[in-house]
């Protein structure tokens, strides 16, 4: 009885919702995009659209090129989320949900009889089931199961979509040899790139690397806990302490100008500094960065970090970010800035790092704190109307900009942060 880990992985997981609630889209290639422009990238692929090549990040120009019959479909980030919520229901009334990794990915324990191998597929049968009864067929999920969790999901990804995949004890290492590295989780670019320069091409190299050698390609404890998790070893994964919060947005069209990514930067802020005061925390330390792109297509990115005293106040804040908005740069890739008029920028991000309790932080004694009752009204009324019932001005050309955006380990909360409820 070794297996002690089930994972789900929802396939697709915004096309299909899309194809589930759509009908005639069931069967087609479809792609889920931010806004309806060939500028932008795809952010989920159905499987029909993956056939020509369509995938997450690719340009919707090139993937019209590639499918002219694709079907674009704006994000509803609100809708998957909601989505979300059901499924993890409908797994519970099976089986109790340990974790949620993501928005369409979730592991559960296995205890007693159901570690054993035929117990946990007819557990795992069950799920998809009733997720078909529940949710509907078009909601497809690759199961893992296997002695841990990281196993688990390596073997969700063996069988896609609508698998399952079983990995026991006595399968390993062998049966990850046909896997490529970059097939495991956790293993990226510059990952790979470390493990090619210490002489481990393969994943049959890589599970026959001793702890040591993993430490130094890892460099650190991250080695070993690799060199246990290939072997199977049980552990269970924490729920990671918050260190950043913050927004981004590709700029439509219409916005990309200075004054244009300037709005933008102000409404990302005005957003972070909401959900920061939600999470009872404080920041002290403030980034923004901006990506440009030419006609050419050539790019730039710039980035700017301030140091501040710890607050969650959204003047203060703001603040931060004129300050930091006067070095705009003057310099782009040789670029002068009065030579710039084909330097737009396109991308926008703020990020309040170093966060702490705001329980903790000392205030200072020539604070009356008018600032934070503002900003408790601020928050009463935008949760109590809707979001954009009240802000600071600075933000008024881009209130329709920046919609709540689902990232990979952040399910947003729709009380919070959704500008709108779906039905």
């Amino acid at each position: 009885m070794t297996l002690r880990a089930l994972y789900i992985d929802f396939n697709a997981y915004f096309a299909s919702v899309e194809q589930q609630l759509q009908p005639a889209w069931r069967g087609r290639p479809l792609a889920v995009v931010p806004m309806l422009t060939d500028t932008t990238c795809c952010i989920a692929a159905s499987y029909e659209a993956r056939a020509f090549g369509i995938k997450t990040g690719t340009l919707v120009r090139e993937a019209r090129q590639r499918c002219p019959d694709l079907v674009l479909v704006p994000a509803r980030p609100a809708l998957y989320v909601q989505w979300h919520h059901k499924l993890v229901t409908l797994v519970e009334s099976c089986v109790h949900v340990n974790q949620v990794r993501s928005i369409d990915e979730m592991w559960c324990a296995l205890s007693g009889r159901d570690q054993q191998r035929d117990r946990a597929v007819q557990l795992a049968q069950s799920i998809k089931h009733t997720i078909a009864a529940g949710g509907g067929p078009y909601l497809r999920s690759s199961i893992g199961i296997a002695p841990n969790v990281y196993l688990a999901k390596v073997a969700s990804n063996l069988q896609k979509p609508d698998g399952l995949s079983v990995i026991e004890q006595h399968d390993l290492p062998e049966v990850l040899y046909a896997l490529k590295l970059r097939d495991l989780n956790g293993i990226g670019t510059r990952m790979e790139a470390r493990l090619l320069a210490c002489g481990i091409e393969t994943v049959q190299q890589l599970c026959a690397a001793t702890p040591e050698q993993l430490r130094v390609a890892w460099r650190g404890i991250a080695g070993q806990l690799m060199y246990d998790r290939l072997r199977g070893k049980f552990d269970t994964p924490g729920n990671s302490q918050r260190s950043s919060v913050g927004h981004s947005h590709v700029l439509p069209p219409h916005l990309r100008h200075e004054p244009g990514a300037w709005a933008v930067a102000n409404r990302l802020l005005q957003k972070a500094a909401m959900r920061l005061r939600a999470y009872h925390l404080v920041a002290s330390r403030f980034c923004l960065t901006l990506k440009f792109r030419n006609h050419q297509g050539q790019r730039a990115g710039w980035s700017e970090e301030v140091a501040l005293d710890a607050t969650a106040e959204t003047r203060s804040l703001l603040q931060v970010l004129q300050l930091a908005w006067h070095r705009y740069p003057r310099l782009i890739s040789g670029t002068r800035r009065s030579s710039q008029q084909d330097m737009q920028p396109f991308f926008v991000a703020v990020t309040l790092v170093q966060l702490s309790s705001a329980a903790s932080c000392t205030r200072s004694l020539f604070d009356d704190n008018h600032c934070g009752r503002l900003d408790q009204a601020l928050d009463h009324l935008n949760l109590k109307y809707g979001k954009g019932t009240i802000y600071f001005g600075a933000a008024h050309s881009a209130l329709q900009a920046a919609p709540m955006r689902i990232a990979f380990s952040h399910i947003p909360d729709l009380d919070l942060e959704a500008d709108q409820i779906l039905d």
